[in-house]
């Protein structure tokens, strides 16, 4: 076997790379210029050139974020715009598929060195690129007047996808071939950039996992009397919480933007959960609400594979339970809060979980109301347009990622426990052997859509397209089959309600 090079040479300069234990990795790669100082808050930059030959060995750092455990200060700057590209070892004798990976975490923590794809790469002989992009109050902040307000994140994704444009040819990969994948946060960004002008033609196939573009909390689901949740917010409403950090901050007149851009990083981050969970429309990036763009058709029709996991509000409730105890006595409460009238409907339909216990109920029921149903209607909506394989992550023996440990709410197939599957999170393996059957499918399905836009596996049976019969493939301990998404989440009694 022929090693592909170590030494490359891109738009801006050569850079050197490492033999990984299974792939040829290139970390800390620039995108873009530091969006610091007098750049902070404006629209990326191509990077620079620059001479002699750049060390790709070392991740560059991750926007700032808020309380990561045991994460060392220097892993965090606002200098963070990098990629980390992982190859197979082999030289390839024609260009390769390009998937472009979009983090999640709410639009305010993550970052794209987590993610290690050397099994991805390897298994689906596939180039993987892992996105840093800015996060919180440095990626989603708005003032009056500011060009980029609300999208400064977005415009780095973008930006992003235009470098993979001019250099994947550098790591043999095919510019014309690239495939845009996320999880949560990276999803949802997905959704912007399918109904984004600016990202026309940047990609070519999409797979959004947990974030779809019609995700909608009603009020009261996570907590009562909680605001209505959409990820995607008026640019006038992200100005509006701009001006109010202004004023927490003490920082007024004419030239407020530049005060503000003189404010140390860690003071900025304290703030930062102000401009979480969203991303701005009715800008020039972003000109509609994805879910309205969708409806009316003003979205690239490229092919998708769209899914969720199973159990996705299960940390969510947790995360709220240990704020306010979710109790048997507080279900009526939160069923009046969120579906008014149609409480008792909603109640009578989920009766069997509510003898489990009050978290797996309410988790339930949050899980079909929201995630479930939005995706399937993203699928009905998007399926005349172009191909969606729609799929549901439901191995509830996967690894617990979030941490939460408590008896009456087991995670099961929570938010975000499909990653373990395709990526080693911090370069950590976490998977049983049963469980790494189902990874080796899901590579196959995931790799194989990048190679041709059809998922197909020797693991599994063939995926077959969403349609109006509504096929969904699930994945959970017994492998890939099909799977009665419709039934499972009581999809009609939501579109019912919801109408």
């Amino acid at each position: 076997m022929t090693h592909a090079p170590l030494t490359i040479t891109l738009d801006t300069g050569r850079i050197r790379g490492m033999l990984a234990e299974s792939a040829r990795v290139f970390h800390g790669v620039r995108y873009a210029d530091p969006p610091t100082g007098k750049h902070r808050w404006t629209l990326p930059r191509p990077a620079a050139s620059w001479s002699g030959i750049a060390d790709a060995t070392r991740p560059g750092p991750m926007c700032p974020q808020p309380g990561l455990p045991g994460q060392p200060a220097e892993q965090t700057d606002e200098d963070c715009l990098f990629v980390n590209i992982t190859t197979p070892l082999a030289e390839p004798r024609e260009p390769l598929p390009v998937m472009v990976w979009l983090h999640g975490g709410g639009f305010t923590t993550g970052g794209g060195y987590p993610y290690d794809a050397q099994r991805l790469a390897e298994q689906g002989n596939v180039i993987v690129i892992t996105v840093n992009y800015r996060l919180g109050v440095f990626g989603y902040f708005g003032y009056e007047g500011l060009p980029g307000s609300g999208n400064f994140g977005l415009a780095d994704q973008i930006e992003a996808l235009r470098w993979v444009q001019r250099n994947a040819s550098a790591f043999g990969g095919d510019s014309g071939n690239v495939t845009v994948f996320g999880q949560s946060a990276g999803a949802m960004s997905i959704g912007a950039l399918l109904t984004s002008p600016d990202a026309n033609g940047l990609f070519h196939k999409a797979i959004l996992q947990s974030g779809s573009p019609m995700l909608h909390w009603p009020c009261g689901v996570m907590f009562p009397r909680s605001p209505e949740h959409t990820p995607y917010l008026a640019v006038s409403r992200v100005a509006e919480t701009g001006a109010q950090l202004a004023q927490k901050l003490d920082i007024g007149g004419e030239d407020a933007l530049d005060k503000l851009r003189a404010v140390e990083a860690s003071t900025l981050v304290e703030h930062t959960g102000d401009f979480a969970n969203h991303v701005a429309w009715g800008t020039p990036l972003l000109p509609q609400h994805p879910a309205d763009a969708i409806r009316s058709g003003t979205v690239h029709g490229v092919p998708m594979i769209s899914g969720n996991t199973r159990d996705e509000m299960r940390p969510f409730i947790a995360g709220a339970h240990s704020v306010t105890p979710i109790t048997d006595e507080r279900i009526p409460e939160l069923m009046a809060n969120s579906f008014r009238e149609s409480a008792g409907v909603v109640a009578e339909m989920y009766a069997e979980v509510r003898d489990e216990s009050a978290l797996i109920a309410w988790s339930s029921i949050t899980t079909d109301t929201s995630w479930a149903y939005a995706a399937h209607v993203e699928h009905e909506l998007l399926a005349p347009r172009a191909p969606v394989y729609a799929y549901e992550f439901a191995d509830r023996t996967a690894p617990n990622v979030n941490g939460y440990e408590i008896p009456e709410l087991p995670m099961g197939a929570a938010h975000a426990s499909d990653l373990p599957y395709l990526f080693d999170l911090g370069g950590e393996y976490l998977l049983t052997p049963k469980q790494h059957e189902l990874a080796c499918a899901m590579i196959d399905y995931w790799t194989s859509f990048a190679h041709t836009g059809v998922p197909q596996s020797d693991h599994g049976p063939r995926w077959p397209r969403f349609d109006e019969r509504s096929h969904v493939m699930g994945f959970d301990e017994c492998g890939a089959h099909s799977t009665d998404f419709e039934e499972t989440h009581k999809i009609g009694l939501w579109k019912r309600i919801r109408s």
